[in-house]
């Protein structure tokens, strides 16, 4: 088997890793096939990295980060590097969103919305740094000047998930290059192609050997990048067992890291949103990407006396979704991304049915004998201390759980190990933010579940560590240094 594209995918060396500016057969000499979820075949393979491939790959990051030009470059001169790179993903605008339809089963009529917005948010991570003052004067009683500088964290190993690949890629890798770090991109196996398209784009801007670079691994290997003492930073988006792995390989040799994991947020609903406006709200969110969000609204916390209204609501919401191929532009649920993740999810759902009430869903569906499919699921009388109460199960199955007053949904809401997002659905916006407020969670929106990229995202709890996003997720790639002066100086 050698490296080969999904169609309408022209990455030009599949079976290949990129290292240190050169693209090179993989140690291993094994390739990882992609798998489409729409028809269970193999429609593409890459270039599987191992040990020795991480090792390169840290090495070639370390000597251009110690001695190559791209942290000593003014930002203004990465900044001009980084808009070609804009320029050359714009262009494969069409690429990205085949990629991702093909390997993680997104829906085609979904993706182009969201690769252009992530390309967006690559550039606007660009200009945030690019404006970002890197070098500021401070008062101080211990010398004649002080000034704060903050300099580039170093190398950055770059892990992303398989639900957003590009999107959450591209942030990284422009959050490391305007700040002037080395990157080492970890794509998901499951998802790679997006990433090459990345290395491509950097390659054809003119980025120097070895500040980005691209390995492509299974678990084994990518722990043991993580565990590579070269590493000075580890930005992971992904599971939070996964995470707790990182923070603490990071933790032993006091490694820098930044975590997005997982979520199961709540949406709690007030006696002046109607049964009929939460139905169409939470159906479409929990159908969004197959529910395969870190900060799903999959807890819906509702009054006790209002639950079967709702539920009766929702219920036929849901058996209104049509289940479909992603390519077909009438699907709006498509397929999970695959076989492992159907039967997870399969596996909360017979749970569910031990310790609260089916309304509807949780088959997979008849009309279609291929594919990862699953409808749209709703569990009614949930207790908050079952299992698909507290633990993310990344697929489209909501949880009702009712309440007998605000206080009790407030406690429901933060009765959780995760605190990522969250919403509060009603027509009144101030008591929506005085019960926000209450809510221990990263972000919260009211009436849906609402995200701006340029600002911070991350959890509480253990919905991770750090922040990405904006001026608050360019901090997490910088040291600051306090710098004390006999006399003021040109600190341009």
């Amino acid at each position: 088997m050698a490296g080969h594209n999904p169609e309408g995918v022209f990455v030009k060396e599949p079976g290949k890793v990129w290292v240190n500016g050169q693209w090179r057969a993989p140690n291993s000499g094994r390739f990882i096939e992609l798998v489409s979820p729409n028809t269970e075949q193999v429609v593409g393979a890459v270039a599987e990295a191992d040990e020795a491939d991480m090792d390169a790959a840290v090495a070639a990051a370390r000597a251009a980060f110690d001695h190559g030009p791209w942290p000593r470059m003014s930002v203004a001169e990465r900044n001009e590097i980084m808009k070609k790179i804009t320029a050359h993903l714009q262009s494969r605008a069409s690429e990205l969103a085949k990629a991702w339809t093909a390997q993680m089963g997104g829906l085609a009529s979904f993706a182009p919305g969201m690769v252009a917005g992530a390309t967006m948010q690559f550039d606007q991570t660009r200009e945030v740094g690019a404006n970002f003052q890197y070098v500021q004067q401070r008062e101080t009683q211990a010398a004649a000047a002080a000034y704060l500088v903050y300099e580039p964290v170093g190398v950055v190993a770059s892990i992303a998930p398989w639900n957003g690949p590009y999107g959450i890629m591209a942030s990284k890798v422009a959050n490391a290059l305007i700040t002037g770090c080395t990157v080492i991109m970890k794509p998901s196996p499951e998802t790679p192609l997006e990433a090459y398209i990345i290395a491509e784009a950097c390659e054809a801007a003119g980025v120097p050997a070895g500040v980005v670079n691209l390995v492509c691994g299974h678990r084994e290997a990518s722990d043991y990048l993580v565990c590579n003492p070269g590493v000075d930073k580890v930005s992971f988006t992904g599971s939070t067992v996964a995470g707790k792995r990182i923070a603490s390989v990071c933790g032993e040799r006091i490694a820098r890291c930044t975590l997005e994991l997982g979520g199961k947020s709540a949406a709690i609903v007030r006696d002046d949103f109607s049964a009929e406006e939460t139905a169409k709200l939470m159906t479409q969110t929990i159908s969004l990407l197959s529910g395969q969000v870190c900060a799903m609204l999959s807890r819906l916390i509702v009054p006790r006396g209002r639950q079967d209204e709702i539920a009766d609501a929702i219920a036929a919401e849901m058996q209104k979704v049509k289940i479909g191929y992603s390519d077909d532009p009438t699907t709006q649920l498509g397929p999970l991304a695959m076989k492992r993740q159907l039967e997870r999810v399969e596996s909360y759902i017979e749970e569910g049915k031990k310790t609260a009430d089916l309304v509807t869903g949780g088959n997979r569906p008849k009309h279609l004998n291929q594919g990862y499919f699953i409808e749209p699921t709703l569990f009614k009388n949930v207790d908050n201390k079952s299992k698909i109460a507290q633990e993310e199960i990344f697929g489209p199955v909501l949880s009702i759980i009712p309440v007998d007053n605000e206080e009790e949904a407030i406690a429901v809401a933060n009765d959780s190990n995760y605190g990522l997002s969250g919403s509060v659905l009603t027509k009144d916006a101030q008591a929506a933010f005085d019960v926000a407020r209450r809510i221990r969670t990263g972000g919260i929106g009211q009436n849906g579940l609402k995200v701006d990229w340029g600002l911070p995202f991350g959890g509480y709890k253990q919905s991770g560590i750090g922040r990405e996003g904006g001026v608050d997720g360019l901090m997490a790639y910088l040291e600051i240094k306090a710098m004390y002066m006999d006399a003021p100086v040109n600190a341009a």
